[in-house]
């Protein structure tokens, strides 16, 4: 399988072994609103309305910042071509995507965003993956749409699996993977012609449901992960635990080590480094522990 630009990327500025870091962006002048609503459920087509009225900037939606239907940074979820990208796209997993959305957040300084996302969960993780400050308010698609609006928005997605992108059609031509359906336009815009373009969209697979991913499956990554030399002999008890909605993850490792010419603390944080970087690179959860603890020392 080819890696893509993103992953070649990544894995340079992971492996480059600089040590020092630059100091990052300060984006603690932006206020921080959050939209949040179950997929299909329409936040994207009301997203303008929504941000008219709490006098929004700038809105992060899908991996995108937009701004009066203009792309301002960031690149589509609904770009890629497989849902598990899609998923770290929107979550700006990716390094030189979220390098790009935050220099561009820096330098606008005083101003108003509005994150939207399925879940409070998910606002959550785009918030501390880009550095935000905790929303102020977090506005549920319940307080804008009735529930016959949602039930029909649901049905609809249901039925013709197209998406609203609050950009214009020209914007998402060069940002889409899919096929363009057509462009919305809404009767209440404001002066500006450009304020609420929307396009429907249809996604070349589907964003409706959810992605579980089985414990054996995280179990056999571990696995994969642990190898580091010949440090780790013996693998005695791997057991692992899930919080919340099923994204946040605790790893338990009872392990043998070979210590050779490191000592067993360096070999433990290393280890716990490697599995907490690794498997929220590769699932899109939290790894909240890594709990080690070693049952024989080899010389």
């Amino acid at each position: 399988m080819t890696p893509s630009p993103d992953s070649e990327r990544d894995s340079r500025l992971r492996s480059s072994g600089d040590s020092e870091k630059p100091a990052a962006p300060d984006l603690s002048a932006i206020e921080v609103l959050a939209f949040v609503g179950a997929a299909g459920t329409g936040k994207s087509q009301r997203a303008s309305q929504v941000a008219r009225q709490y006098g929004v900037d700038f809105v992060i939606d899908d991996g995108l910042v937009v701004s009066k239907g203009q792309i301002m940074a960031g690149r589509s979820a609904k770009s890629e071509k497989n849902l598990v990208r899609a998923i770290r796209r929107a979550l700006f997993e990716y390094t030189p995507h979220r390098t790009e959305v935050v220099t561009f957040l820096a330098s606008r300084g005083r101003c108003r965003l509005m994150v939207i996302a399925t879940s409070v969960s998910m606002m959550e993780k785009i918030v501390k993956k880009l550095g935000l400050n905790p929303p102020k308010k977090v506005i549920d698609i319940t307080e804008v749409a009735s529930s016959e609006e949602i039930h029909n928005a649901l049905k609809e997605r249901r039925e013709k699996k197209q998406h609203v992108v609050p950009v214009s059609r020209t914007q998402i031509q060069r940002n889409f993977a899919g096929k363009l359906v057509s462009q919305l336009k809404d009767l209440f815009k404001g002066r500006d012609r450009q304020d609420d373009s929307r396009t429907v969209v249809k996604p070349p697979f589907s964003f409706d449901g959810r992605v579980t991913i089985e414990k054996e499956a995280i179990i056999a990554m571990i696995r994969r992960l642990i190898v580091m030399g010949d440090h780790i002999r013996q693998v005695r008890e791997l057991a692992i635990v899930t919080e919340g909605d099923g994204d946040v993850l605790n790893v338990n490792l009872v392990l043998d080590i070979k210590l050779g010419n490191k000592n067993a603390l360096y070999i433990g944080r290393l280890l716990q480094k490697k599995l907490s970087v690794g498997l929220s690179f590769f699932t899109g959860m939290e790894v909240r522990r890594v709990n080690i603890t070693i049952n024989e020392f080899i010389l």
